[in-house]
């Protein structure tokens, strides 16, 4: 339909098609009908777009010109010509640009800028880490970041000669930033070190191994016990979701997955319509390191999706099971939203917790369990654990089982 969906006139739809972006305006705007937006929104979007075109007509650029700094060129103009700045408006023109790159029209703008040592060596190991290692986003993320400043300090002192590494260089570098982050963070140091360092010896640039000169960061094993909420708690949360409005049936489901089957926030995230097998009664699981797991679907959780997709999904091109309350009505982008249901869930309910992710009802679910008497290979089943030694955490909330190994105090004190 193009544009033709959002304005009636004939006059008004001839302007938005002119300009060099004019071919690909239509395209646009049934992206915009495919994702939902309402009339007022869609309409404001592509009078930018049109602008922007326009804008770029009159200084001789096409639409293989768009990139980042056409885009900031355009909004200082933009904005300061209708003296605001609407948010909206940047996220408008980078949808285009995706447009356009999907078209093949331009590149992405990395593509375009010529990448100097450092970043050409990050490039590679990510693909590394998405091809061989088969990390997901998130874990490559936190590695980019020390693996950066690494190579940083290496150009700092001359060319990038990851050849002549040495020990000492790496040692030195673990030393002077592990005070840099916090606890938890700064345990993934060498954990992305030693990787970038295997990854050096596997492409042939170093001949020696420096992984083990990586020194480990102090840390305790299952030093911290697992947060985690009562039976009582868990069911009050639940009790209290709202299931009357679409965001209460779709936040009902996603808790329900997190409490009776202990999945990952990324897990329930990425969940797709065709992971779920109602013939059957199981879930296929896109889990950690590209693996793929299979999950009975209790009865309770099957119903409180099927009444989600129902009477509370929005339409949507999207394969996603859980999709966005407001337009672009596509699925999370990150875990960070599962983490703000579980926040808005147990502000709702009242119960106070120290942690408020998606990870609570995980351990809640492992807590609930060992008490009930299953053993930790039951449990790291179920938590779907690579490592045995992972599951062993659980063993320290166990107390009625510690009460007995604990040495009685000497003497008569307490």
């Amino acid at each position: 339909m193009g544009t033709e969906a959002f304005f009636t006139f004939r006059s008004t739809n001839s302007r938005l098609h002119e300009g060099p972006l004019g071919r690909y305006v239509d395209g646009y705007a049934d992206r915009l009908l495919a994702h939902g937006y309402c009339r007022k929104a869609a309409r404001s979007q592509l009078r930018c777009v049109a602008e922007f075109g326009r804008w770029l007509k009159r200084r001789k650029f096409t639409a293989e010109d768009v990139d980042s700094a056409a885009i900031d060129g355009f909004l200082s103009v933009y904005h300061r010509r209708r003296r605001r700045a609407t948010q909206g408006d940047r996220a408008t023109l980078r949808r285009l640009h995706g447009l356009l790159i999907d078209r093949g029209i331009v590149r992405c703008d990395e593509r375009r800028m010529p990448m100097n040592a450092v970043s050409r060596v990050e490039h590679d190991f990510d693909h590394y880490l998405t091809e061989e290692r088969g990390l997901s986003s998130s874990t490559r993320d936190i590695y980019h970041e020390f693996v950066h400043r690494f190579l940083e300090e290496q150009v700092g002192q001359g060319l990038l000669r990851l050849d002549r590494l040495s020990a000492a260089e790496v040692t030195g570098f673990v030393q002077r930033h592990a005070t840099d982050f916090g606890s938890a963070h700064v345990r993934l140091l060498p954990t992305a070190l030693r990787s970038f360092l295997r990854y050096l010896l596997f492409r042939g640039v170093i001949t020696q191994d420096l992984s083990g000169c990586v020194p480990a960061v102090a840390n305790w094993s299952c030093a911290p016990l697992p947060k985690s909420l009562a039976p009582g708690e868990v069911a009050k949360v639940l009790k209290c979701c709202t299931r009357d409005t679409p965001v209460g049936r779709r936040d009902y489901a996603i808790l329900l997955l997190l409490a009776r089957l202990g999945l990952r926030g990324g897990e329930v995230a990425g969940l797709a319509l065709e992971d779920i097998d109602w013939e059957s009664g199981r879930l296929r699981l896109r889990s950690k390191c590209k693996r793929f797991d299979e999950l009975p679907l209790p009865a309770d959780v099957g119903e409180a999706i099927a009444d989600y997709l129902a009477h509370g999904r929005p339409p949507s091109t999207s394969r996603r099971v859980f999709l966005r309350a407001r337009a672009p009505y596509v699925g999370f982008c990150s875990t960070c939203a599962i983490c703000d249901v579980v926040d808005r869930a147990l502000t709702g309910a009242g119960v106070a917790s120290a942690r408020r992710g998606g990870h609570l009802f995980r351990h809640s679910l492992a807590t609930a369990m060992l008490q009930g008497g299953a053993s930790l290979t039951e449990i790291g089943q179920l938590l779907r654990h690579r490592n045995p030694d992972t599951t062993q955490i659980y063993a320290k909330v166990d107390v009625a089982a510690l009460r007995r190994l604990a040495i009685p105090w000497p003497g008569d004190g307490r």
